[in-house]
């Protein structure tokens, strides 16, 4: 009996010929197509989804949630549910597993499972340190979801209807080096001092789900992180990494565990500060020079998300 289940895999993509081949194999069992939205990739991205049969999509890249929306709206999915999965995540033989024995029978007014995103790095998982589980809406009924339009954190929402969890675990395991790593997050800080920013200047007008502390786990995260957003400058990443290496279990990780909390919870939220007190000493406060300053240094136009 065939265990494949009337679910779509959905998988953005960018030179990802390292990961890609790992995650069509843990989704081709179970789902009945595959849909590869790609950024134009130079490398054997391509070549890996058309041998593995998968309907492959090519966009160019703005920002994560316009390249899922453009997806869903311009790929051939027929299947009743859709999950999204990065091309350096796959699925565990549990979450397989739970879909397989579960998937059929969710009832008709649920439209989204939320599933455990398990996060590797250096090799192992990171479980202490308030890394898991980290619970996300990846898999909805065709046509009921979009991605929210933001610089960060975008999230995917549900138009309308119930969630439901399932066990099992989204693995997150990207397999580049620590350069690689401090580049992106280099990148993702510009892009999160904007977020930040645009929250204190509307700089979007954009129509951002609002956290709740008595809500999913999810929704919980986001209040927290709005808590901390309003606490001083270069006070917070501190005051971040103290509570996630010592009061959430970090250092219990060991050696990858201090680095990872040095890096990821000090590091990074400090280089995030630090480019708000930068935009701040250079255009002031002042919300068109703020808007200017973005696009002179860093070419990104903040009226727009992008």
């Amino acid at each position: 009996m065939s265990s494949k289940q009337s679910l779509t895999a959905f998988i953005l993509t960018y030179n990802e010929e390292q990961h890609l081949q790992r995650c069509i194999d843990s989704v081709k069992n179970i789902c009945e197509s595959i849909v590869i939205i790609d950024s134009f990739s130079t490398d054997s991205t391509q070549k890996i989804a058309e041998q593995n049969n998968c309907d492959f999509y090519q966009h160019k890249f703005i920002n994560h949630a316009d390249q899922i929306n453009w997806g869903l709206k311009n790929a051939s999915i027929t299947s009743k549910w859709v999950i999204r999965v990065d091309a350096d995540e796959y699925l565990s033989e549990n979450l397989q597993n739970s879909l397989i024995n579960n998937l059929a029978k969710i009832p008709e007014d649920v439209n989204g499972i939320r599933v455990k995103r398990l996060i590797y790095f250096m090799g192992k998982p990171l479980k202490k340190g308030g890394m898991y589980p980290i619970w996300h809406l990846k898999i909805w009924r065709t046509g009921t979801a979009t991605c929210e339009q933001r610089w960060m954190d975008e999230r995917m929402k549900l138009a309308e209807g119930k969630t439901v969890e399932v066990e099992g675990d989204l693995i997150d395991n990207n397999l580049n080096n620590i350069t690689w790593w401090t580049q992106k997050h280099n990148s993702y800080a510009t892009r999160e001092a904007i977020d930040i920013l645009d929250k204190i200047y509307n700089f979007t007008n954009a129509n951002v789900v609002a956290g709740k502390f008595f809500g999913t786990s999810e929704e919980r995260r986001r209040w927290l992180k709005q808590r901390y957003l309003k606490l001083p400058l270069f006070v917070r990443p501190i005051l971040f990494w103290f509570v996630r290496y010592f009061l959430q279990g970090g250092i219990l990780e060991g050696k990858r565990g201090f680095i990872w909390n040095a890096l990821q919870c000090g590091w990074y939220r400090f280089l995030v500060d630090v480019k708000i007190y930068e935009a701040y000493k250079i255009a002031g406060k002042n919300k068109s020079n703020l808007i200017q300053y973005f696009k002179e240094e860093y070419g990104y136009d903040v009226t727009k998300i992008g």
